[in-house]
């Protein structure tokens, strides 16, 4: 291959490289990845079933948090 292809493609890559990197950047400073509406409705199409197993999830996670911290559990070396 002659110096100048080369030259050339690498050239080509570098600008096509840094443009990738300049519309990421633009589309982070938009919100273009945020989707506020997401969570939003998530609960309101959530039935009450859903809802209570939710809680009583949380729940069972924070019970047996507090059942490690009373038996002083510790992780196997």
């Amino acid at each position: 291959m002659s110096t100048v292809v080369l030259v050339m493609m690498i050239s080509v890559s570098l600008f096509l490289g840094a443009f990738g990197v300049f519309a990421f950047i633009w589309a982070l400073r938009t919100g273009q990845f945020d989707d506020r509406s997401k969570f939003l409705d998530a609960v309101h199409f959530d039935g009450v079933d859903e809802l209570n197993e939710a809680a009583m999830l949380e729940n069972r996670k924070k019970e047996a948090i507090k059942r490690k911290k009373e038996k002083g559990y510790r992780p196997p070396d």
